[in-house]
């Protein structure tokens, strides 16, 4: 709420008179006191100009209501520009119990407070506010005062109501061919996603976008088809948006890469996480770098993977990442690199899977032929409950080979 606000407001109801009442004139004697406490207040010397109204005041008993009506509202604007906000409001609450005044003055300075109400978060105050207003208004109501309606209802969280007042004033605007204010639509859509209606979200939000394009509109929009199940509309939108430079930052980043796993595009995924690491925009957090590694691990590109998870591992003192290490080595069939990112695994332990890691090394000490090690890895791994029948497995296995190889062996001495 704007100083002219007030200044336009005085300006319009000095010379305006009420037509169903007769309301008594503003003496000029009375006027020049009122605008000189004016000028001392805009002129910096607010506690004189606040003396001077108290002289006036003290001579209210000679006054009509418009006079006092008059001098109260000059206290309410001077206090409001020191942002003394409650002594304006009680100020401008004595403008309209005065009887007669003019209804413009009325009717201006009940909507003043409930401008103010709002700003201290007196919600209740504003609808009640609102609703004297619209008692004695007896023109159609200007899109403003749905909006703020609107505000009010939906800090009170009554979301219904605010949905109704805000498409009101968005209606409105359009009808007349005015502007729709950008904060009316982030309303409506706030108001919907309250009530759970993420279908009416959509609708808001591809509003926004045609009237907005907006890069943050784009993305959430993207985000809520994929909530309801429009995922070739979702991707096509991402899409668009990354090629449009509105995927910058490492939030938007983010939710690319997981919309692309979500919907099977594991490489894409990745990509759009390397970008952001190129960028800076991402950190290279262990967390980050095995999205990656998991993405290309999807997307069959093991030997992509690999550097990730290295990365991670270093970052961790878990093995963890070691284990899954080994296994992608074993895909790869680089066995001595295999061997060693289990024994690492074990050796920093606190593993979900342990048996894992025993299965990992013995597999990659058989293809190394080291039976012996592989013997030892697998008769570790039967101890787990969930790996002993694929251990045993192996451990029958591999004994069968290192017996053949140690009988052909005998065979040539």
């Amino acid at each position: 709420m704007s100083d002219a606000m007030f200044q336009t407001q005085f300006a319009s109801v000095s010379a305006e008179e009420v037509k169903t009442k007769r309301v008594p004139a503003l003496r000029n004697k009375v006027y020049t006191q009122l605008a000189r406490a004016q000028k001392l207040a805009d002129d910096g010397d607010v506690a004189a100009g606040l003396e001077a109204l108290d002289i006036v005041q003290k001579k209210s008993s000679s006054m009509n209501s418009y006079e006092v009506a008059m001098m109260y509202n000059f206290y309410g604007f001077i206090y409001y520009n020191e942002n003394r906000v409650s002594e304006a409001m009680a100020a401008f609450e004595n403008v309209v119990k005065q009887d007669p005044i003019p209804e413009s003055l009325k009717l201006n300075t009940i909507f003043s407070l409930a401008q103010l109400a709002m700003a201290e978060g007196q919600f209740d105050k504003v609808l009640s506010y609102l609703d004297s207003w619209e008692s004695l208004n007896t023109k159609p109501p200007q899109a403003n005062y749905y909006e703020l309606k609107a505000n009010a209802s939906y800090q009170a969280k009554d979301y219904q109501s605010a949905i109704k007042y805000i498409n009101t004033a968005i209606n409105l605007n359009k009808v007349d061919n005015k502007d729709v204010k950008e904060n009316w639509f982030i309303l409506l859509r706030a108001s919907h996603y309250s009530l759970n209606q993420p279908k009416e979200v959509v609708r808001v939000l591809e509003e926004m976008v045609l009237r907005f394009d907006k890069p943050e509109y784009w993305v959430q929009l993207a985000g809520m088809y994929g909530e309801v199940g429009q995922d070739d509309k979702q991707l096509a939108l991402i899409e668009t948006a990354k090629q449009r430079g509105f995927l910058d930052d490492a939030t938007k980043l983010k939710n690319l890469a997981q919309i692309y796993m979500y919907s099977g595009l594991a490489y894409k995924a990745a990509n759009a996480m390397e970008l952001g690491f190129e960028k800076g925009n991402i950190e290279k957090s262990a967390k980050n770098l095995i999205f990656v590694a998991e993405a290309y691990m999807q997307a069959r590109e093991d030997k992509k993977a690999v550097p990730y998870f290295i990365a991670a591992a270093k970052q961790t003192d878990t093995g963890e990442y070691d284990r899954r290490l080994a296994e992608v080595y074993l895909n790869l069939e680089l066995f001595d690199e295999a061997a060693d990112s289990a024994r690492a695994a074990l050796n920093k332990g606190s593993l979900k899977q342990e048996s894992n890691a025993y299965i990992a090394l013995g597999m990659a000490q058989y293809n190394l032929e080291n039976f012996d090690a592989a013997i030892l890895a697998f008769e570790q791994a039967k101890k787990y409950k969930k790996s002993e029948r694929l251990a045993a497995q192996w451990l029958q296995y591999v004994k069968r080979e290192k017996l053949d190889k140690d009988t052909l062996a005998k065979a040539y001495l």
